[in-house]
């Protein structure tokens, strides 16, 4: 610094300049951006600025600031007063480089100020990748141009990175040019605070619960600087003894969500306070509610959507597993979920990033590539992040074998997610019967003096627990009891509606209902009514129930699979017809009559595909046989009215008026507010991407911004594509960061996933229940959001919505009810819903038993659902992985043909790629092949079959939906014998 001023003293400007430049070069090429520095140097020449923005462009700013600096320095290329306009370029930027050019020596940073400086770029270095993942970039960004932190310039390139790229990507452009600028620390930190982000600016403060200094001059240091400058050098050496480096552990906190397990081993042994955990903080509402739990006791939290129940779930959590470390016991959490999409979304936003320098945090899916068994997850992990499906698979296994499974005894907590679902068969609650039977035991145990096995603690997770069936309030009553006693909980928490804090957190939304007139005439749905009818009469069917109706779908699939068990070729192809129809008018009464134009249209593309030959260029594949008269009548009778069909379709006179309604509910609410984001609940996958084509077909949405997507789930379907997690997951994304403002969505986006706040959601034309409605209008939570139903007058969803309301508020007084029982009024209740529930278990038990062992597959015999010729024996029948149901006789080969499944090419599905088998006599599909471990095995789908049992007694015909509903347990797949069999070398 002595060097520096004696600079100063020169005679020479330039000189000066230019030796500080020699003194500083390193901090002034780190601390500038070129293009925006060159903007206020006009002696440069356009050579020199193109060839400085080829480097910047390809080699990034440090390389193009040395170019210039080098330009500065050759006298030959430095036209003069080009080092004074380098000084007021950097200025006027209000770069950090400028104090360092500065000849004056007015502006050198102090020794503090650098110190603070340094800090600063190493903490964000280091909490890099959380950063990206935490801010959101537009918000900070805002907050940054108001503290004169960035100018104009720089917020119009943030905004261009989020909006061409991500929100991850404007974080890094935001952080990059925030750390050029001038005192820039303490001002982000407040920057943060009031951007909504004050736990991530108590990370980088250091000390998580003091409230950030405010500057008083953006010239001098704060109180809060001269505190970190104090303490820095050595901190910074220190640390660096601590940390590999800055890229490495960048690396680390990025990289590790992408990973199956992430390790509290990260930092090593090392002082952590280098990279501290956010901050895990409760409102007053949270804590109240968490109580119970943090004393050891198992509770239901129920509270609203977008209140936080996960972050409480995390708090309690850690205290749990703090309070096992400190009386040196064994802790460990198994955080279960029922959608796989929850587990990567608990994993990154809540349990990894708040106990990841404390705990190891492992999560795991049927979707996950983790090739270590699920046991040695559980041994290996604090916290497990999960399915439910894995862990009552884990549990099973480890009947059978202790070590290829676990016990609920190695969880000390187990956290339930949406736990309103445990119940009945469900999943959650064949692991809670578990965990009653044991505790049914713990008691017999304990008058016998015996010692307990141990037990974990429960906490369940919900924003409604429903009232099931009930139509009273007694029922209501029973149901939340049932619940809580199946998830033997002490009771049932909630905080008080009036309570100001919650109340202003989760805002609730206005409510209206859009009822749209029926049609006066329909002559689409007159003509289909016509076709239907005209099946019913060839066929002699007298349904009763109404025409594009739930229950005539039900009586179409009952008389199908009657008719297949019949043998009744005739009355099984015309009820299979007739669901297509009653599918058709359902489709017309929720969107387009194109939609239910195409639905048809392609379902009598494939069946005349069916009955042309498979492949006419081979002799060894016999040509498709004639259809019969079944087959000519209903294929000849579709294509008789196709043409007056699709001409309707396109009458835009006689188009749905819901869709009118939902139209104009999006214009007025789009209009509205410039950053509107909503929501669109549909009940099919079919209408949710339909509905998403008609808005992008409409010009005045995209005029008023409205950009589209749909969402539906991962679930495989022959009837429509369906999304993979990733795609769900870069969709929510694009709609978090607003590349996406309307979802048009199935009931996947209803429970759980962390979708933004909302200022529309609308359910169109869905009849569900009140906690469907519950979770779907949580998801408006901005403020002045609206929630609405858009149905048509003469529907059953404005009455089903009306019943749902009426059904929650009996919900809130039935929860009232519970809490206010007498303890011991509670606990008998609770017990004897238990012992109920363990019987329940038992008779399962047995009947799975008798199911298993019932039948062996000698006596079964599988026919043709189409033509009823006998196809195979049960004695065929091998199984993979408890899944695949596979023929493994030779002669099988000689029955069926492999087809590319066109269908399904059309809709880019790539699951099937090895083709359908079908039936070489009648072409019924039988299933399809499937490659495992380089053989090529025809899988079979018992759906597609007839299955005849023979014995002493009798001789009886049925029809299954799925292998398991099979009373026959069927051997395992050999490999070796099938190979042994093979032709093959």
């Amino acid at each position: 610094m002595e060097e520096a001023a004696a600079a100063a003293a020169s005679p020479s400007h330039d000189e000066s300049i230019l030796y500080l430049i020699s003194c500083f070069r390193s901090r002034i090429k780190n601390s500038i951006q070129v293009n925006r520095v060159m903007d206020f140097m006009p002696s440069l020449s356009h050579e020199h600025k193109d060839r400085l923005r080829a480097a910047q462009r390809n080699q990034g700013d440090v390389e193009a600031a040395e170019l210039l600096l080098q330009l500065l320095e050759n006298g030959a290329a430095r036209s003069p007063g080009m080092c004074q306009e380098f000084c007021q370029a950097l200025a006027q930027g209000g770069f950090l480089a400028a104090d360092y050019v500065d000849p004056s020596l007015r502006g050198l940073p102090s020794p503090a100020a650098e110190a603070v400086n340094d800090l600063g770029r190493y903490l964000v270095d280091v909490f890099f990748g959380h950063l990206v993942q935490a801010l959101r970039a537009l918000q900070v960004a805002m907050k940054c141009l108001q503290m004169n932190l960035l100018d104009d310039q720089d917020l119009q390139q943030i905004k261009a990175v989020e909006d061409t790229r991500e929100n991850g990507e404007a974080v890094r452009e935001l952080l990059y040019r925030v750390m050029q600028k001038k005192h820039w620390f303490s001002p982000f930190l407040q920057a943060l605070e009031e951007a909504g982000h004050p736990h991530v600016a108590a990370e980088l403060r250091g000390h998580k619960n003091e409230p950030c200094e405010r500057e008083t001059s953006s010239d001098n240091l704060t109180t809060s600087d001269e505190a970190l400058a104090s303490a820095t050098q050595e901190d910074l050496k220190q640390d660096a003894k601590l940390q590999p480096n800055v890229a490495d552990e960048e690396n680390a906190s990025g990289e590790s969500f992408g990973e199956a397990s992430a390790s509290s081993d990260d930092l090593g042994n090392g002082d952590k306070r280098a990279s501290p955990e956010p901050q895990l903080c409760l409102r007053d509402y949270q804590m109240e509610v968490a109580k119970p739990a943090l004393e050891g006791k198992n509770i239901i939290l129920c509270l609203p959507t977008g209140s936080g129940k996960t972050r409480v779930a995390v708090y309690v959590a850690k205290d749990h597993l703090d309070k096992k470390r400190n009386a040196k016991e064994d802790g460990k959490v198994i955080v279960l979920v029922n959608k796989v999409p929850l587990v990567e979304q608990h994993f990154q936003k809540e349990f990894y990033p708040h106990l990841k320098h404390s705990y190891h945090v492992t999560r795991l899916s049927g979707a996950s590539q983790l090739k270590i068994s699920f046991p040695e997850v559980v041994r290996s992990s604090d916290v497990i992040i999960c399915t439910a499906k894995i862990l009552e698979n884990a549990l099973e296994n480890a009947d059978k074998d202790e070590e290829e499974g676990v016990q609920l005894s190695v969880f000390s907590l187990i956290v339930i997610d949406e736990c309103h679902h445990t119940h009945k068969e469900a999943v959650y609650n064949n692991i809670m019967r578990r965990y009653l039977k044991v505790k049914r035991k713990n008691e017999k145990r304990m008058k016998e003096g015996k010692p307990l096995i141990p037990q974990p603690q429960v906490l369940g997770l919900t924003a409604s627990p429903g009232v099931g069936n009930a139509k009273n309030a007694s029922k209501a009553e029973e149901h939340i009891l049932k619940i809580c006693a199946n998830l033997d909980a002490a009771g049932i928490m909630t905080v008080n509606e009036h309570d100001f804090q919650l109340n202003n957190q989760v805002k609730d939304p206005s409510r209206k209902f859009e009822t749209a007139e029926e049609k006066g005439q329909d002559p689409f749905k007159e003509k289909l009514i016509n076709i239907i009818t005209e099946i019913q009469a060839y066929c002699k069917f007298n349904p009763n129930a109404d025409f594009g109706s739930q229950p005539y779908e039900q009586w179409a699939v009952q008389e199908e699979k009657k008719a297949a068990k019949e043998g009744n070729r005739k009355a099984r192809v015309c009820a299979e017809h007739l669901k297509k129809y009653n599918d058709a008018l359902l489709i017309n009464d929720t969107i387009r009559m194109a939609d239910a134009y195409n639905h048809l249209n392609n379902f009598y593309k494939e069946e005349k595909s069916k009955k042309v030959a498979v492949n006419e260029d081979s002799e060894d594949i016999p040509m498709a046989p004639k259809p019969d008269e079944t087959d000519t009548f209903l294929i000849d009778l579709f294509y008789a009215n196709k043409k007056e069909l699709q001409k309707l379709a396109t009458n835009v006179q006689y188009e749905n008026n819901n869709l009118a309604k939902l139209r104009s509910t999006l214009m007025d609410e789009f209009t509205k507010t410039p950053e509107t984001r909503g929501i669109i609940f549909t009940k099919t996958r079919q209408s949710a991407f339909a509905l998403c084509q008609w808005i992008k077909e409409i010009a005045k949405f995209e005029e008023i911004g409205v950009k589209a997507h749909y969402l539906i789930g991962a679930g495989h379907s022959s009837e429509f594509k369906p999304m993979t997690q990733n795609e769900q997951r870069e969709v929510i994304e694009k709609f978090r960061t607003g590349k996406i403002n309307l979802l048009i969505a199935t009931t996947v986006a209803e429970e759980g996933l962390d979708i933004p706040e909302c200022n529309i959601v609308i359910r169109y034309g869905l009849i569900t229940n009140e906690t469907a409605m519950i979770q779907a209008r949580g998801r408006a939570r901005a403020e002045e959001s609206t929630y609405v139903l858009v149905a048509s007058s003469g529907s059953k969803a404005i009455e089903r919505e009306n019943v749902n309301i009426y059904r929650e508020k009996m919900m809130h007084k039935a929860i009232k009810r519970v809490q206010n029982m007498s303890q011991e009024d509670y606990l008998h209740k609770i017990k004897s819903f238990q012992l109920q529930s363990i019987m329940e278990l038992k008779m399962k038990a047995k009947k799975q038993q008798c199911k298993t062992y019932k039948e062996n597959p000698s006596l079964v015999t599988f026919l043709c659902k189409n033509c009823m010729k006998q196809t195979c024996s049960g004695e065929d029948i091998q199984v993979i992985d408890d899944m695949h149901h596979i023929n493994v006789k030779k002669e099988f080969e000689n029955l069926y043909i492999v087809r590319e499944n066109k269908t399904l090419q059309a809709k880019e599905a790539d699951y099937q790629a090895n083709g359908e088998i079908i039936c070489k006599d009648c072409r019924q599909t039988w299933g399809n092949m499937m490659v495992h471990r380089g053989l090529d095995l025809p899988c079979l789908k018992i759906k597609n079959f007839v299955v005849v049992f023979k014995n002493s007694k009798s001789t009886s015909n049925k029809i299954f939906s799925r292998w398991g509903e099979l009373p026959i347990k069927f051997p395992v797949f050999s490999y070796v014998d099938r190979y042994a069999s093979s032709d093959e070398d």
